[in-house]
């Protein structure tokens, strides 16, 4: 338990971003709806999975298979990414790391590789943090101050550069003992890109894939035949940094909001320097990240980059996105102002008054 004064976020945090669309609805546990009063049918299912309320909704005659597929897929993926899951392809990875290859479903073996190909770009994000992920326990009633000497002793363990693939064999490695992989910043990205694959299957022309804040796509038109409105989450209120219309798009965003303590006025976040061992101190408190439909694997790519440049703050983290095609971003700073890649400002609007542009 948290004592002396900390303040606790919990991991299913529900202001997180949160919905802009024509429908307004509550989240349940597990509830499903069908709307039959017109041609373009709608079925729309609520769970929670990955520690994070979803929502999946699709139109047309095959929705509902559509649907009950994909969330017999997100428990799937769950049950083979999850650190809390002993029987998962991570938990068997991290407990023999040091030792063993250790056999893993393909989809595992094609996070492992994304995430080494983003590593080698900044330097700035790694999924070996497991280590220091269990050291603070942020997100969960152990999050504690490690310290210094807690911290330095597990810096050894992190390094995507230990983690070995066999391609052949589907196997993976981690080469020191003690290390631990965490997919926290990709799965649900990923979650959502095998969602989309789904819907493609049932020719799911519209329709809207929401994994939480961090992986939400925007499949094609709402009912109204507009693009979705996505309301970004103001990091410091319980009301709108601004809105985005999208189709045919992915968005993710990070913040220092979603899970943290406070302790003696300074704010611990989630989102850890793998370089440091410490939660990132740059002056961001949000980023988000959206990624166009001819980007493979869009979620994905949304998921990691909305963390890696985070971690590398507005001047170089959008300086990378605009030398990428396809990929637009903002990032918001504890001085209240919004920096945004070039293609960003065209989709952004209804900025909230305490905010500023910066650029």
């Amino acid at each position: 338990m948290l004592r002396n004064g900390e303040k606790y976020s919990s991991q299913i945090k529900f202001h997180v971003l949160k919905l802009i669309v024509c429908l307004s609805f509550i989240l349940l546990l597990s509830s499903c709806s069908y709307n039959n009063t017109s041609n373009n049918q709608l079925y729309e299912k609520n769970i929670i999975t990955m520690d994070t309320p979803m929502d999946l909704k699709a139109y047309g005659p095959n929705a509902q298979k559509a649907v009950d597929e994909s969330v017999k897929k997100l428990y799937q993926l769950n049950d083979m990414a999850s650190t809390t899951v002993n029987s998962s392809d991570i938990m068997k990875i991290n407990n023999a790391s040091g030792k063993n290859y250790v056999k893993v479903h393909p989809e595992i073996i094609k996070m492992i590789n994304l995430s080494q190909k983003y590593s080698k770009i900044s330097n700035k994000w790694d999924i070996t943090v497991g280590p220091l992920v269990n050291l603070w326990g942020i997100g969960t009633d152990k999050a504690r101050l490690p310290s210094d000497s807690e911290i330095k002793s597990k810096l050894p363990l992190v390094g995507y550069d230990k983690i070995k693939v066999d391609e052949k064999n589907k196997s993976v490695m981690l080469t020191q003992p003690g290390m631990a992989l965490d997919l926290g910043g990709i799965a649900k990205g990923f979650a959502a890109d095998e969602v989309l694959k789904i819907y493609k299957k049932y020719n799911i022309k519209n329709g809207f894939i929401d994994l939480g804040s961090s992986s939400i796509y925007a499949v094609g038109k709402n009912e109204s035949n507009s693009p979705w409105g996505i309301g970004i989450k103001n990091p410091r209120g319980d009301d709108m940094l601004g809105t985005v219309k999208l189709s045919n798009e992915g968005l993710s965003t990070s913040g220092d909001y979603e899970r943290y303590f406070i302790k003696n006025g300074k704010r611990y976040h989630h989102i850890l320097d793998p370089s440091t061992g410490y939660p990132v101190d740059n002056g961001v408190m949000s980023v988000t990240v959206i990624v166009d439909n001819n980007i493979s694997d869009s979620n994905t790519i949304a998921d990691i980059m909305s963390l890696l440049v985070f971690e590398l703050g507005p001047k170089d983290g959008v300086n990378l996105v605009n030398k990428m095609p396809g990929i637009s971003c903002e990032v918001t700073t504890k001085d209240t102002k919004i920096y945004t890649s070039s293609k960003f400002k065209d989709k952004f609007s209804d900025l909230n008054k305490n905010f500023k542009m910066a650029n």
